[in-house]
């Protein structure tokens, strides 16, 4: 795939006006309306130039013509909100998140590590103990049944938590009388640790283990790039860039091999700073670059009970998670951002998380300069009497609907029933007037949107269940489910001038696909798949047989 995605870049030319024709397009405009168009014109600077209906005359004689066949063109879908060399490197390492059981998991450790003796660790990520039905962590002695002589590290599904042998606490001389880190957990089992690293504790093994190389990092960009074109992202908020990122995407754009549009968002303000200096970077290689702000880390994830809230978790009363910046850092990260014009992005999941952004932002607003478009990523558990102040702050939800099936069974037990009013709340934010940016947290969830579509408009899993969907008072309009990943996924990253609509002017990043995504049922959307994918005005991607 890498070969044949590089021939494309290199050779794939913007034409002059390419007319791309008897289609069923669809796209918003600037308002959010939706717009119908049977005909596409593209200048040769990959921009839309016209939108055609049925009846206007066809230019004569354009340089490149497509028949669409009546199939639907639609716009390029953003991603707002994933982590793009994430998903480079779980295409090249240990994915355990097909895996329904530990058994499964230890099988797929096994047989990796037997596929690759000269692997000085084993390196992976996707477990959740949650989908396993385990009831517990895993542990490092269920690692060390089927690996014992080389260190094993397995990040969780989510990120915010990691996994190891007893070799890989080894290596990082981890003992029991390690003691966590501000912001993290270390597992305990016997009074030593058990194997599981939550949020900043992960560090301890991290820092012990080899750290990728720039080919590696360029393998995997490439194969991160082929997968996201394939399944109809033609831009991507990437949220926590290093500065070792970073460089393997300038390698990309010089050597033309950058395709999809990267937004990105430093890890944390030494990065940002590092990579662009006193301010946001210029759009670079004819705006598939640019970085636009920070992303700052408050708690961690519900799964690995790091997410901070405001009561104790239901399924453990003594833990209410882990605030990973103190108030004073957090601001401090925040003002120093803001004051060269970076935007923020705060990763907030729990109910206490997300109050103390939206204080943060409050204390922050008077005095600030400019536009700042504040975001919180993920806002999962929001506290009801919350919800009002995303509007009153001009605070955009970057939501992934993809998360709420997923996590469903695991929120009920978490919370309690009385406290999911205010989870994954989408409706309830889009009627406080609050705009919702859609995602999917790839590698966490598959980048494939479709089906973060179909449960942004159904609230129910790829079985169709629960019957009804779970609390489907929170269900979106098909409308705001594609403006969730096209218009206001461009505006949450300052993006709107140029992409997340096929309106005039805009660059001509679109989609063919084989359905209607506004008239298709939830079960069709979720099976839908691009045929075609087109960004700038040329062909990137055609599915075999479409």
């Amino acid at each position: 795939m890498i070969a044949t995605l590089l021939a494309l870049v290199i050779a794939a030319p913007a034409h002059a006006d390419t007319l791309v024709d008897n289609v069923n397009g669809i796209t918003l405009d600037q308002q959010g309306k939706v717009v119908h168009f049977t005909g596409l014109v593209i200048d040769n600077d990959g921009k839309v130039k016209q939108l055609l209906d049925r009846k206007d005359k066809r230019p004569e004689r354009p340089d490149f013509k497509e028949d669409g066949k009546g199939r639907t063109l639609i716009p390029g879908l953003i991603d707002a909100h994933g982590h793009v060399m994430g998903l480079g490197l779980s295409l090249m390492t240990l994915d355990l998140s097909e895996t329904r059981s530990l058994d499964e998991a230890l099988a797929a450790i096994r047989k990796y590590a037997a596929a690759n003796p000269d692997m000085p660790w084993i390196i992976g990520r996707g477990w959740n103990q949650e989908k396993w039905g385990l009831g517990r962590f895993p542990t490092a002695a269920d690692i060390d049944a089927v690996e014992a002589a080389r260190p094993v590290w397995l990040e969780r599904v989510d990120g915010h938590a990691g996994w190891a042998n007893s070799a890989a606490m080894a290596a990082a001389k981890i003992t029991a009388a390690t003691k966590a880190p501000e912001g993290g957990r270390i597992e305990m089992a016997g009074g030593k640790p058990s194997g599981v690293f939550v949020d900043a504790a992960a560090a301890l093994i991290d820092a012990a283990r080899p750290k990728p190389l720039a080919r590696d990092l360029d393998r995997a960009f490439l194969l991160a790039q082929a997968k996201l074109i394939e399944q109809g992202i033609t831009a991507i908020a990437d949220m926590g860039t290093t500065i070792e990122d970073w460089q393997a995407y300038r390698r990309a754009g010089d050597r033309r091999q950058l395709t999809v549009r990267i937004l990105s968002y430093g890890h944390d303000v030494g990065d940002m700073a590092l990579i662009a200096g006193p301010e946001p970077t210029p759009w670079l290689y004819d705006d598939r670059l640019r970085m636009v702000g920070v992303k700052l880390y408050l708690d961690g994830a519900l799964g690995s009970r790091g997410a901070w809230l405001k009561a104790p978790y239901a399924d453990a009363p003594g833990q209410k998670g882990l605030p990973l910046l103190t108030p004073a850092q957090l601001r401090n990260k925040m003002v120093r951002a803001s004051m060269d014009r970076f935007q923020v992005a705060i990763h907030a999941i729990g109910d206490a998380a997300n109050a103390e952004a939206l204080d943060a932002i409050a204390d922050l607003n008077a005095d600030l300069p400019g536009e700042r478009r504040w975001r919180i990523e993920h806002a999962q558990i929001v506290d009801p009497a919350d919800i009002p102040r995303f509007k009153q702050l001009g605070v955009i939800a970057s939501m992934q609907p993809i998360h709420q099936p997923s996590d469903r069974l695991m929120a009920e037990a978490r919370l309690g029933p009385e406290r999911l009013k205010g989870a994954y709340a989408w409706r309830s934010l889009e009627n406080a007037g609050v705009r919702l940016a859609f995602g999917s947290d790839v590698p966490v969830e598959s980048a494939n949107p479709f089906p973060g579509i179909a449960a942004a408009i159904s609230r129910t899993d790829v079985a169709g269940q629960p019957f009804g969907g779970w609390h489907p008072e929170e269900a979106v309009s098909r409308e705001s489910a594609l403006d969730g990943f096209t218009r206001t996924a461009a505006y949450a990253a300052f993006a709107e001038d140029r992409l997340g609509t096929l309106m005039p002017g805009m660059r001509a990043d679109f989609l063919i696909v084989d359905s209607d995504p506004l008239l298709a049922s939830p079960d069709e959307i979720r099976r839908m798949t691009p045929l075609e994918t087109w960004i700038g005005g040329s062909r990137y991607y055609r599915k075999k047989g479409g």
